[in-house]
C-alpha cells in the first residue's frame, strides 16, 4: 500500500523525533532509515520538500566514502614532525607560484576592492584559491548529498556530518543544483572549499548579483575568503609572518610555551611564547623585514636547529583556522609572499 506524501512526512518526522537523542548509538539502523532521520531534521529546519526530492533522489551510501573516512590517522601524537621543506617543494612550486601570480596580476581592481572592504591581502585570498582547489581547477567530484549522508550515518562524526548534511540542503535551497554540489569526500566545495556551514555563515555576494557564488564566480570566491579571513581575526597592516635571524646556539625550546590549545594543541605547541618584537631583538632574533616593535610575535623554526626560523603574528593563526596545520599554514604564506614579488 502506498502512503501518501503528507502522512509519510508525518511519520518520518515523528520517527526522528523518538530515536533521535538515541541514534548515534544505533549501528543497525539501515541508511534509508537514517536517512528519512536527516530529511525530517532538514524539513523541520524549513527545507523546502522539493529541495529534499530533488537532493535525495536515488540517493544510496558511499562504501568509498566510508573506506575514506576510516582511512583517517587517528588521535595518536606520535612522536616527531616531518621536516617542513619537502612539502613546501610540493606546493610552493614554480607552477603554483606562477599560476597564483598571473590570476593575482589579472584581477587587480576586484582584489583592491575585496582589501579595502575586509582589510585581507590580496595575494593571500589568491594563495588560497590556489591551496585549496589549484586555482579551481581541483574542486571535488563526490555528490555531497551522498557524502554527507553516509559520513552521517557511518557514524564516526555523526553530529558533525548531520549538521552540515542540513547545512546542505540549505544552500541548495538557494537554489542550486545538484550537480553544482559537489566536492571532496568529507564535505567541502566550491574553490574556497567551504563546508556548508561555513557557506551559510562567512560566503558573501562579492560583485553585487545576489548570489554568493563560490563554484564559479570569482568575486563571490575572493570575497568569500576575505570575509573567513576577518571572521578568523585576521590584522590588517600585519604580515602572517616573517624570517628571522637567531644567534648561533640559540636554543628555541628555551622559551617554549607553556599553554595547552583548546583546539589542535600538537600544532600550536610548536611555537614558543608570544613576545613583541622588541623583546625579541633584546635575546638576538632579528626579523628580516621591517616589523613594528610592538607587534606580538611567536618565533617558530620548524625543522630544528640550524635551520630557518619566522616570527609569527596572529594572522598566521587566522590562517591556521582555515586548516589547522602548520604545513598548511606556513605555505600559504609563503606562498602569498611569492604571489606578490
Amino acid at each position: 500500500m502506498k502512503i501518501p506524501r503528507l502522512l509519510s512526512s508525518l511519520l518520518a518526522t515523528a520517527f526522528a523525533a523518538m530515536i533521535a537523542p538515541v541514534s548515534a548509538q544505533e549501528p543497525d539502523l539501515s541508511y534509508e532509515a537514517y536517512l528519512q532521520i536527516l530529511i525530517a531534521q532538514a524539513r523541520a529546519e524549513g527545507v523546502r520538500e522539493s529541495t529534499l526530492e530533488r537532493m535525495t533522489e536515488g540517493l544510496t551510501a558511499n562504501d568509498r566514502v566510508i573506506r575514506l573516512d576510516r582511512r583517517q590517522p587517528g588521535s595518536s601524537r606520535g612522536t616527531g614532525y616531518p621536516p617542513l621543506s619537502p612539502y613546501l617543494r610540493t606546493h610552493v612550486n614554480s607552477v603554483r607560484i606562477n599560476r597564483g601570480r598571473e590570476i593575482f596580476q589579472s584581477y587587480p581592481t576586484m582584489l583592491s576592492r575585496i582589501e579595502r572592504e575586509y582589510g585581507v591581502p590580496g595575494e593571500v585570498i589568491v594563495a588560497i584559491f590556489g591551496h585549496e582547489t589549484s586555482y579551481g581547477t581541483i574542486k571535488g567530484n563526490f555528490d555531497m548529498s551522498r557524502s554527507l549522508s553516509t559520513l552521517a550515518w557511518e557514524g564516526r562524526r555523526r553530529d558533525l556530518f548531520a549538521s552540515e548534511w542540513v547545512a546542505l540542503m540549505k544552500v541548495a535551497d538557494k537554489g542550486y543544483s545538484r550537480s553544482t554540489l559537489v566536492g571532496s569526500w568529507a564535505g567541502a566545495f566550491g574553490n574556497p572549499q567551504f563546508l556548508p556551514s561555513v557557506y551559510l555563515r562567512l560566503a558573501v555576494d562579492g560583485d553585487g548579483d545576489g548570489r554568493a557564488d563560490i563554484f564559479n564566480n570569482r568575486a563571490d570566491t575572493f570575497a568569500s575568503i576575505a570575509n573567513y579571513f576577518r571572521a578568523a581575526g585576521w590584522r590588517t597592516g600585519q604580515p602572517w609572518g616573517v624570517r628571522a635571524s637567531i644567534p648561533s646556539g640559540f636554543d628555541v625550546d628555551t622559551y617554549k610555551g607553556e599553554l595547552v590549545a583548546q583546539v589542535c594543541p600538537r600544532v600550536h605547541e610548536r611555537h614558543s611564547q608570544w613576545k613583541t618584537v622588541r623583546e625579541w631583538r633584546a635575546l638576538g632574533v632579528q626579523p628580516q623585514v621591517p616589523l613594528g616593535d610592538d607587534v606580538m610575535t611567536s618565533l617558530f623554526q620548524p625543522d630544528g636547529p640550524g635551520t630557518r626560523a619566522w616570527l609569527l603574528t596572529s594572522n598566521y593563526r587566522a590562517i591556521l583556522e582555515y586548516n589547522c596545520s602548520n604545513y598548511y599554514a606556513m605555505s600559504v604564506g609563503l606562498l602569498a609572499d611569492e604571489i606578490s614579488r
